[in-house]
C-alpha cells in the first residue's frame, strides 16, 4: 500500500485473532490521513505541527462523514484534498465502510488519525487499515468508554481523569493504548470545564504521540504498544 514497512508475526492486521506482534516503520515524512466530524481542532493542531519539517509527518488528505463542517474548511484553507462519505448515501453500513476504506487507502497513508470522527469503522476498514489507525478518548481507558467519558468520570467522583490515544480495533475505545495524559478533577468542575481541560491535554498528547509514531515507528505486541522500533 505504501512505503510503510511491516514485520508481523501472525495475521495482519493485529485485530485479527491470532496476531501477536506488529512492527511499523514509516518512510519520511509519514503520510497522514485525518478523519473528522466537526470543527477540526485536533486536525488544526496536527496541521500546525506538520509545518515544521522536523515533525516527520504531513497530512495528505482529510475525510469526513458529513458536509459543511469546520474540519473540511480548515483542510481546504491549507490546500489539502478532502473527501466525504456520508452514511446515508450508502444502502448499508457495510457499503459505507468499504467505500471509506477504498478512499482512505487510495492516499497510501502510513497512519490514519480519527480526530473527532464520530463513526465506528468496521471489518472492511480494519482488514486493510487496522494497526495504522489511531483515535482519542476523553478518559483514561479502560475507564468510562463511549461518548460521555468526562460526565461519567465526574459522576463517579474520580480525582484524576485524562485522555487516551489508542490503536483502533473492533470495539468502542478498546484498542491497545499508545499514550495517556492525566487531568486533575477540580472540586468545582462541571462537565464542560472538565471536558475543556481534557481537550487541551488531548491535543498536546495527540501531536506528540503522532509525531513520535511518524519519526520512530511503533510496535504492537498484544495489548502493548511501544513507540520506537
Amino acid at each position: 500500500m505504501t512505503a510503510l514497512r511491516f514485520d508481523a508475526v501472525g495475521a495482519y492486521p493485529p485485530t485479527t485473532p491470532g496476531v501477536t506482534r506488529l512492527r511499523a516503520v514509516p518512510a519520511a515524512p509519514a503520510r497522514l490521513v485525518v478523519l473528522v466530524s466537526g470543527a477540526g481542532t485536533n486536525l488544526q493542531a496536527l496541521l500546525d505541527a506538520a509545518r515544521d519539517p522536523e515533525y516527520g509527518a504531513t497530512v495528505v488528505a482529510v475525510g469526513a462523514d458529513r458536509d459543511d463542517i469546520g474540519g473540511l474548511a480548515r483542510a481546504a484553507r491549507a490546500g489539502i484534498p478532502t473527501f466525504v462519505h456520508r452514511l446515508k448515501d450508502h444502502e448499508t453500513r457495510e457499503e459505507w465502510d468499504a467505500a471509506l476504506t477504498a478512499t482512505v487507502a487510495s492516499y497510501q497513508p502510513d497512519l490514519v488519525v480519527l480526530a473527532g470522527f464520530m463513526k465506528l469503522v468496521g471489518p472492511s476498514y480494519l482488514s486493510v487499515l487496522g494497526g495504522r489507525t489511531v483515535n482519542t478518548h476523553p478518559a483514561l481507558s479502560p475507564s468510562f468508554p463511549g461518548m460521555h467519558g468526562p460526565q461519567e468520570a465526574l459522576e463517579y467522583g474520580v480525582k484524576v481523569t485524562g485522555c487516551t490515544l489508542f490503536i483502533v480495533d473492533e470495539g468502542v475505545d478498546s484498542g491497545a493504548i499508545v499514550a495517556q495524559t492525566t487531568v486533575p478533577v477540580d472540586d468545582d468542575d462541571t462537565v464542560e470545564t472538565l471536558h475543556e481541560r481534557i481537550k487541551v491535554a488531548e491535543r498536546a498528547m495527540l501531536v506528540e504521540a503522532v509525531g513520535r509514531m511518524a519519526r520512530e515507528g511503533w510496535t504492537v505486541d498484544g495489548r502493548r504498544v511501544r513507540l520506537g522500533c
